[in-house]
């Protein structure tokens, strides 16, 4: 047996393990992807192939802790119900035996490849001390793979004003004849940026240009990069790490977003407008985007953040994707809304119309840990207005989302949410025809907020206890809640 699968193997009894323990724990999501135990972060390999979609991951099995990247791996038929399949890609190669870090795959001659960064730490410092190579694994079945002997394909970041150690979180995609990956990377005074490679068969690989790179506040190093077209648009999405706060923007530690321009396949150059976040909330990192069968531009992106207090570790699990959203562009703006798909999980509606809100309010069957609201707010006069969720008045938690008629701000404050980190993220939002529409999805340990049908997006991990189920509405001045609706959400992961 060689090493890579004897490690599979090992993996898959460690998870096991702990598989029920995990399972029956009250933070532990129900429907959003979750590792059976230990950890996750970055999606990887998001793709459709064969009739059923894929997602990979970064996966440590042996620990609820970051440490020697494997991929783990779920396929679904429908974005809903998941089925998690042994581990796709364990290190164990010369070229990536301190992990296989993050990456995408393609389709080609009837096969799944999966392209990927090899790490190999050659020091102490993790941030210095490192090699990292892009290698190929490929799979008829898209579950067993193979990793191939021409590997790595790229054994080198180019010359220039390029790290030579920092890049990684390969992008593949195919345009024409030709197939393109980004890179993401940084310079030598670490500065972010993003290559721009070329291939005619995958296996060799020439590179292009540096097709972005940083000014200004625009973080030391750009991970996870992902090039797509939209609406006849080029569209660069990336995740920045160390930009610092700007007014109500930019207070996650690390940030995820994208610029909209026009990419020059033959020069590699990208001209590109200002940066734009994709979720305004907490917890969004490393986003991947596929072109689905439907011809769907859809997005999953790593629900936690870097150097979070995580509570779910001290159990045995930590990490989590978020829903599966559908990306359109908009105004010059990208929108994202949770896949219709997702409407299976609904049970038990409940709904309400045209009820007065002043002061506060509860609304029988509007409660719950595990549910989707959604909501039209109708604001008649200047008001600040809300809801409170996974309220427990008796032990004082709560998680309240509040909108500022006055100034026009939408704020999701954790600060009272029960275990795990606090803090406050606020958004400028103005209301269409003084109304404000909230979509909501609550599921154990998450919070998922899409106001104005997606046009703004928060996302945030709170960790209340079991009795945290309460819903109330406030206002201070007279509005109105036009329509409401709830449902209970049922249990596919």
């Amino acid at each position: 047996m060689m090493i890579e699968e004897k490690r599979i193997v090992e993996a898959e009894q460690e998870l096991n393990k702990l598989k029920e323990k995990v399972s029956e724990h009250q933070w532990r999501l129900h429907y959003h992807v979750a590792p059976i135990a230990n950890w996750m972060n970055d999606p990887n390999g998001f793709c459709y192939f064969k009739g059923e979609y894929h997602l990979f991951y970064q996966h440590h099995p042996f620990a609820p802790k970051w440490d020697t990247m494997y991929w783990g791996h779920v396929k679904s038929k429908d974005l809903v119900n998941w089925e998690h399949l042994p581990p796709a890609l364990a290190p164990g190669e010369s070229y990536d035996k301190d992990g296989c870090f993050s990456g995408s795959a393609i389709e080609k001659d009837g096969k799944l490849y999966l392209m990927y960064t090899g790490n190999v730490w050659t020091g102490d410092n993790y941030d210095e001390d490192l090699k990292q190579v892009q290698a190929l694994a490929v799979s008829e079945d898209a579950i067993r793979f193979e990793k191939l002997s021409v590997n790595p394909v790229i054994a080198e970041a180019p010359e220039g004003d390029i790290h030579p150690f920092h890049f990684r979180d390969p992008k593949v995609w195919k345009h024409e004849e030709n197939y393109y990956c980004v890179l993401g990377s940084k310079t030598l005074d670490n500065i972010g940026q993003v290559l721009l490679y070329r291939s005619r068969d995958l296996m060799s690989w020439e590179f292009i240009n540096v097709i972005a790179k940083g000014e200004g506040n625009f973080g030391y190093m750009w991970e996870c990069p992902d090039l797509f077209e939209l609406d006849n648009k080029d569209i660069l999405v990336m995740s920045p790490q160390g930009v610092k706060p700007e007014g109500d923007r930019y207070h996650n530690l690390h940030q995820a977003g994208y610029v909209i321009g026009e990419l020059d396949y033959d020069k590699g150059s990208l001209s590109y407008g200002e940066f734009q976040l994709l979720d305004d909330g907490f917890d969004y990192y490393a986003p991947q985007t596929m072109l689905d069968h439907q011809g769907r531009r859809i997005v999953i992106a790593w629900m936690d953040m870097w150097e979070s207090d995580m509570p779910t570790q001290e159990h045995g699990y930590t990490g989590a994707m978020t829903i599966p959203r559908v990306l359109e562009l908009k105004n010059n703006k990208l929108q994202s809304s949770p896949v219709k798909e997702l409407e299976q999980l609904r049970r038990k509606e409940t709904a309400y119309e045209n009820v007065i809100l002043n002061d506060e309010l509860t609304l029988a069957n509007i409660e719950g840990n595990c549910l989707e609201l959604d909501i039209t707010f109708e604001m008649k006069q200047l008001a600040t207005f809300g809801i409170r969720m996974r309220v427990d008045d008796s032990v004082g938690e709560e998680t309240v989302l509040t909108y500022y008629g006055q100034k026009g701000i939408f704020e999701f404050d954790r600060n009272e949410s029960g275990k795990g980190p606090g803090g406050i993220r606020k958004t400028t939002i103005p209301l269409i025809d003084n109304k404000l529409h909230l979509r909501i999805f609550i599921d154990k340990s998450s919070v998922e907020v899409f106001i104005h049908n997606g046009e703004y997006v928060m996302t945030g991990r709170i960790y209340p206890g079991e009795t945290s189920n309460k819903i109330c509405f406030f206002s201070d001045e007279e509005i109105e809640i036009n329509t409401l609706k709830k449902w209970d959400l049922k249990r596919t992961i």
